[in-house]
């Protein structure tokens, strides 16, 4: 048996994993984990209620064929960021194609239009996900439901939801009273800041794990700051996921062609992609000089001042 869902996301050529499960676009693992647990409880033949077999064999074709995959693209580290940034470039083809788009359910209508948008997003979430398994019978057009509101949602956090009159223009100030405008220079989000520099701790004792969780947090305070993209595509490069490192060191570049630190894992990702290798020095010289750059990460984060 297989599935097929049209409405929300599923509508770009996306399986909603989230709407399957019944949580928010925004929800952490833990929460995700936690709502799996209870569907699978529901649903797996050995601890379901539902009475008749057919509702029993449809049950366990939900688990097996739509809820446990869904949640395998949550259990790993690497496939969560992977999701992450496929959501995120979603979030963008939607918003380009906000004029096509027509919602059919309530709960969708009225996130596009309320102005507290994440309660009203919220609450809808809640009393479909309530339902979503219970009446196996209505599963499918819940999942349809849930993911309209996704996509509803990711509209109005884009800015793209709703059309926002203009700004009134200001009136021109009197001559008089024109004062020189000083603009002040642009500084770095000192939390992001932070982030980065723990970030940076963490990569030099091979500690990567840690390190993407926290730049992807500061990402969370500033989602255009390349040196967190240069990291973070550095972090997968070393962990082997080489289509997460090109897609950061291409966000990094775009922000800022030339982010160094961007430019070295860029040229990391071209080396692997070739097999070339440096030559090695011939062991007959007596004498070689000190890499002073100090080596991989001597170039990622500086070598040492003098």
């Amino acid at each position: 048996m297989s599935f097929t869902f049209k409405q929300g996301l599923f509508q770009f050529d996306f399986t909603d994993h989230h709407a399957i499960l019944g949580v928010s676009l925004d929800a952490e693992f833990g929460e995700v984990r936690k709502r799996y647990m209870r569907v699978a409880r529901r649903l797996h033949p050995d601890t379901s209620t539902f009475e008749s077999e057919t509702d029993k064999e449809f049950a366990n074709e939900l688990l097996s064929k739509l809820v446990s995959p869904a949640y395998n693209k949550f259990s790993k580290e690497g496939d969560r960021a992977e999701l992450f940034v496929i959501i995120k470039n979603l979030s963008n083809t939607v918003a380009k194609q906000r004029s096509q788009i027509k919602f059919t359910t309530d709960g969708a209508k009225k996130i596009a239009k309320a102005g507290d948008y994440q309660n009203v997003y919220k609450e809808a979430l809640k009393e479909l996900s309530d339902r979503e398994y219970e009446s196996i019978d209505k599963t499918l057009d819940i999942i349809g439901e849930i993911s309209e509101l996704n996509l509803a949602y990711l509209l109005r956090k884009n800015g793209s939801g709703v059309v926002k009159p203009p700004p009134p223009t200001p009136p021109k100030p009197a001559v008089n009273q024109e004062k020189p405008i000083t603009k002040k220079p642009s500084t770095k989000n000192p939390l992001v800041e932070q982030a980065c520099n723990r970030a940076k701790i963490l990569i030099s004792n091979k500690n990567y794990v840690k390190a993407i969780s926290e730049l992807k947090g500061a990402l969370k305070f500033e989602e255009n700051d390349s040196l967190c993209h240069a990291l973070l595509g550095f972090c997968y490069f070393q962990q082997k996921q080489g289509t997460m490192a090109k897609i950061e060191v291409k966000k990094a570049l775009s922000l800022n062609p030339e982010e160094q630190k961007a430019l070295e894992v860029k040229k990391l990702l071209e080396q692997a992609a070739t097999g070339k290798k440096k030559p090695s020095k011939s062991k007959d010289k007596k004498e070689t000089k000190p890499d002073k750059s100090g080596g991989l990460f001597g170039g990622i984060f500086g070598g040492k001042k003098k």
